[in-house]
């Protein structure tokens, strides 16, 4: 048979892809060439936003139960502290800006979630992908598995396996951009320590003259510790325990760490910073490592690959259901790319810090470590720039620009949408992304409940369609008159200040949380419009660009 969606590749991404998918009623197959979960060092750190994500998918709760939260970190020229990191937290938040948790932790854990989902993900383990045949109307997978080979058809394919992916070294396709020199070995070990979870950052230290190390506290008394190979030393040697383990020793007894402390994995990372010129290929995308590799220095790898997958899910689930034109799978690509741009742009000037490329940036790097010591002006050059939501200001999803521009406050089109507290329509006290639901959303702001009568009947219109529709209305006060949708309250007017609304101001939300449009009058026909255009760039371009 066909399948609608063949996944290549069953680490975080297909998983969160997957899980992305069934969320919109889509099955598909997942396709992994290991017989488990990984192991060893991988992603250890999860944003704020990939936790939205997965709290979206329904599997956030095992993550944050098992994961280690932190809000910050040091970093340190030789022995002296010189930056002290604060990540943008404060009480609107619903998650912590990062956590902790081993990638092994995070794939079992939407393995579990996938397994919920068993009548729209199969997972096939033992399942290695040896060739791919496009054709117009869709791919041909062959498959290589213990019990023999086969083929597989699919409508779609998408490619999350990896840097090395197999799909994309099949249609001859080439990751551009730049492969740093700079050699890191991560260690992993286990040590009982009660320092605080933070990032901790040291140059020169004095434990390993000329190199640079990180370390991270992870769950189970597990410590990461990835340190930076002078360009003499021999990589293969480095590796070696009996070279690894004194330069471990010399660092923990520098900070004062116990001695009792045990290895558990040594591995070796380069940092690249390379992209596919395009995500979509015909009957092919490609998301996570598969389509670029971000430097780990910000923790933008896997954190934007699950943003890949979120981006790419209801896209792919509404063109699969003949319900959005096949553009709409273009501007997958187009706002991906932008956002991989954006992420190595940041993550560049922090590997070129942390692993100065040249004689000239190892020079400008001890300037600014030495000045540091004395001078507060120079220390947020140190910052390491840690991920963030990338937002899509010029993505052809945007329109009725002009009746955005009338707000003084707020996300912008293209911008995800900020978290805030308020009561959620079933009495409980919760956030404001609670809301949203699996298809496109609009948020009224009304300080009685009630509805303007043509939006209320353009709201109707768009709920009783094929396209995943729902609404919100957000009140100044408990016992508002409905009009049929969730009322949730903002007593305090919290989330009214921020997005900048008065009475009947509407937000178009889009199924990935990035807002569409805008309205500080929903104008009922224009908020139609609006799906509209997000549903078929390519016909509504000529109208946003005259917006």
């Amino acid at each position: 048979r066909t399948h609608r969606v063949a996944i290549v590749g069953g680490g975080p991404i297909g998983l969160a892809l997957a899980l992305g998918l069934a969320r919109h009623g889509v099955p598909s197959v997942v396709l992994e060439a290991d017989d488990t979960v990984c192991t060893g060092s991988r992603a250890a750190c999860i944003s704020r936003r990939s936790l939205e994500i997965f709290a979206g998918l329904g599997c956030e709760a095992p993550m944050l139960a098992k994961g280690l939260a932190w809000t910050g970190g040091r970093s340190y020229y030789r022995d002296t502290e010189v930056f002290r990191l604060a990540m943008p937290h404060d009480g609107n938040q619903q998650f912590p800006p990062m956590i902790n948790l081993q990638q092994c932790y995070a794939e079992q854990y939407l393995v579990d979630a996938c397994a919920r989902h068993a009548d729209l993900i199969e997972l096939r383990w033992q399942s290695k992908v040896a060739g791919v045949a496009v054709r117009a109307d869709g791919v041909t997978l062959d498959v290589e598995t213990p019990a023999g080979a086969y083929r597989l058809d699919a409508a779609w394919v998408v490619a999350c396996d990896g840097a090395r992916s197999a799909v994309r070294q099949a249609l001859g396709l080439k990751l551009e951009g730049t492969q740093y020199e700079g050699r890191y070995v991560i260690v992993g070990i286990l040590l009982k320590s009660d320092y605080p979870t933070e990032r901790r950052a040291w140059f020169d230290p004095p434990s390993n003259p000329g190199s640079t190390l990180l370390m991270h506290k992870q769950p189970d008394d597990i410590w990461r510790i990835d340190y930076q190979l002078r360009d003499d030393e021999d990589a293969e040697a480095a590796m070696r325990p009996e070279n690894v383990l004194p330069r471990v020793a010399s660092h923990l007894a520098m900070i004062g760490e116990r001695d009792d402390w045990q290895p558990v994995w040594i591995s070796m990372y380069k940092a690249n910073a390379l992209t596919l010129r395009r995500y979509r290929h015909g009957r092919v995308l490609f998301a996570g490592d598969a389509a670029h590799l971000v430097p780990i220095f910000g923790v933008r790898g896997m954190n934007s690959g699950i943003d890949d997958a979120h981006n790419l899910a209801w896209k792919l689930a509404l063109v699969d259901r003949g319900l959005a034109d096949d553009a709409l799978l273009d501007t997958y690509s187009d706002e991906r790319v932008q956002a991989t741009h954006e992420n190595l742009r940041y993550a560049t000037k922090s590997t070129e810090f942390m692993a100065p490329p040249s004689r000239s940036f190892a020079l400008m790097r001890e300037a600014v470590l030495s000045l540091a010591v004395e001078h507060p002006w120079v220390r947020p050059l140190i910052n390491p720039r840690q991920t963030s939501a990338i937002a899509f200001h010029d993505s052809a999803l945007n329109s009725h620009a002009e009746r955005s521009a009338a707000f003084t406050a707020g996300p912008r089109p293209g911008e995800v949408l900020p978290e805030c507290p308020l009561t959620l329509p079933d009495g409980r006290a919760g956030h404001l992304t609670r809301l949203l639901g699996r298809g496109f959303t609009a948020l009224v702001f009304a300080a009685g409940g009630a509805l303007d009568e043509a939006l209320h009947a353009a709201l109707a219109r768009l709920a009783g369609g094929a396209v995943p529709f729902g609404a919100a209305i957000v009140a100044s006060a408990p016992g508002a008159r409905r009009s049929g949708w969730p009322v949730a309250v903002d007593a305090d007017g919290r989330a009214a200040k921020l997005f900048g609304a008065t009475q009947g101001a509407v937000y178009l939300v889009r199924p990935d949380g990035h807002v569409c449009a805008r309205w500080r009058d929903g104008a009922a026909g224009e908020v139609e419009a609006a799906v509209r255009a997000a549903l078929a760039p390519r016909s509504a371009g000529h109208d946003r660009r005259a917006a």
